[in-house]
């Protein structure tokens, strides 16, 4: 059988993206959309890639860092099953060992950007880091390459490099940038270093959402006999992309990486906010609605929920018809249904077994900051009428209730201890949904402030106990 390296030649580009994280995410997500824009004649660069925690991997150098993406799933209502091998990963170097590469890539004249994916936990402070490319986190290390590229141009502001992080928090690059100016203050770097990094350094906060399954170690064999070679670095994603690029200096950031160009799915944007909004409360919280319900039926699997003659419109009900009319204010309603389109989509893959029981896990916070804030603008917005409420969201609610009743002491449900004895004490209560939303401790508030809510759950709640979660549905939709 063929190798990767024989199904394509790999082109030379300059060295532009410094990358650190060497995941499935970013090689499907960010390096592939690099690829895709060289291919299309807009950019022309490639990706130099520093690992600096976990065992190194031998794949990249036995691979010349080529790799395949395999993409499947939905997309304008068609099956997508797609390859494509990436070839802008120029080299991936292992740190501490790759000190003088290190150091000669924060002085190459062609680089203009640094992306990271590190893990939510890698943007964070190490009081034992020391300078230079000897040990620390990725914000250590960032602070050095920094230093090392402001020494090499003499500060020279149009050389400074835009700063991407893919990490999954908020205001990621504002967290780094500071992180950075800590180690600068902490390390004695100087003060002009400093004013590089805040004044001439474009740190961008950023949001991305991409499915990415990894490598499929079941199928391996398979992929491999239908793409005719051996790929140990292959990755599958999902059809759907989405980066969200913050920054009060758009110039500079398509300059440094002409994505847009290329037709990609980029947004740049002064902030992203709205589109993080859009996001937790269509996709995060369609999940966080319907999964409870979805248990409660006998569904398992995200997929098989969208051909479910009650839980997809239940779905549609809670998406459409309330968590969207309540989000007006924030995107225009037709942006608002495209997302919603392809969020149901992706729930439809027919290549991701999406468990439900691992959406489930620690339900209530997730309820907290994926659904209340949809009941609380659907009321304050004037979204519903005559002291009514989003009864989709109530049944969610409701059902949670119900769910976590049935598995609050059998070890199925993993929840914040103090969530998991509320329901152990209280789970033969006929009243639970109003106990449970009168726990201001949960919530931040008393559930009871908003009107209707609460009554409109212990009704809800009841048609469940009595007739089961299909009454309880057609009672909403």
């Amino acid at each position: 059988m063929k190798t990767i390296k024989e199904t394509v030649t790999k082109p030379s580009r300059p060295a532009r993206i410094a990358q650190f994280g060497q995941g499935n995410f970013l090689r499907a997500f960010a390096d592939m959309m690099i690829d895709k824009a060289n291919e299309a004649g807009v950019f022309d660069g490639s990706v130099e890639i520093f690992q600096f925690h976990g065992a190194e991997h031998p794949a990249f150098a036995e691979q010349d860092c080529l790799y395949t993406v395999v993409t499947r799933g939905r997309e304008e209502g068609k099956v997508v099953d797609t390859s494509r091998v990436v070839t802008a990963v120029r080299v991936l170097r292992h740190l501490p060992e790759a000190r003088d590469a290190f150091s000669a890539c924060a002085a190459e004249a062609t680089l203009t950007t640094i992306l990271s994916n590190t893990t939510e936990a890698g943007i964070a402070w190490d009081g034992e880091a020391r300078p230079g490319a000897e040990n620390g986190n990725f914000p250590a290390y960032l602070t050095s390459f920094l230093y090392l590229r402001y020494r090499a141009t003499d500060g020279d502001a149009d050389m400074a490099p835009v700063v991407l992080p893919c990490e999954l928090i908020e205001d990621n690059g504002r967290i780094l940038q500071g992180l950075v100016l800590r180690y600068a203050a902490e390390w004695e770097l100087s003060d002009g270093f400093s004013d590089w990094v805040k004044n001439a350094c474009v740190f961008c906060n950023t949001l991305v959402d991409r499915i990415v399954t990894g490598y499929p170690k079941d199928g391996a064999a398979s992929f491999a006999e239908t793409l005719g070679y051996e790929d140990r670095l292959l990755t599958v994603c999902e059809p759907f992309a989405l980066w969200v690029i913050e920054t009060d200096r758009p110039e500079r950031v398509r300059a440094a990486l002409p994505l847009e160009d290329a037709g990609l799915p980029v947004v740049i944007t002064d902030d992203v906010n709205p589109y993080r909004t859009r996001k937790v409360r269509i996709l995060n919280g369609a999940h966080t609605s319907f999964v409870p319900a979805a248990l409660l039926a006998g569904e398992e699997i995200v997929r098989d929920c969208m051909h479910a003659p009650l839980i997809r419109p239940f779905i549609e009900q809670c998406v459409y018809k309330e968590i969207i009319p309540a989000m007006s204010h924030i995107l225009p309603a037709e942006e608002l249904d495209a997302f919603a389109d392809a969020v149901l989509e992706r729930f439809d893959n027919p290549y991701i077994d999406h468990a439900l029981w691992s959406i489930a896990l620690n339900s209530v916070s997730k309820w907290k900051t994926r659904v209340l804030p949809s009941v609380m603008d659907s009321v304050k917005n004037g979204v519903v009428h005559d002291g009514l409420v989003p009864r989709g969201l109530c049944l969610s609610f409701a059902a949670l209730c119900r769910l976590y009743a049935l598995h609050a002491d059998d070890g199925v449900l993993r929840d914040d201890g103090a969530v998991l004895a509320f329901f152990a004490e209280h789970k033969e209560d006929s009243d639970l949904p109003d106990r449970f939303a009168s726990e201001a401790a949960f919530w931040g508030m008393d559930l009871h402030e908003i009107p209707s809510f609460a009554e409109c759950a212990a009704e809800l709640y009841r048609i469940i106990l009595e007739n089961g979660i299909g009454a309880a549905i057609k009672a909403v939709i």
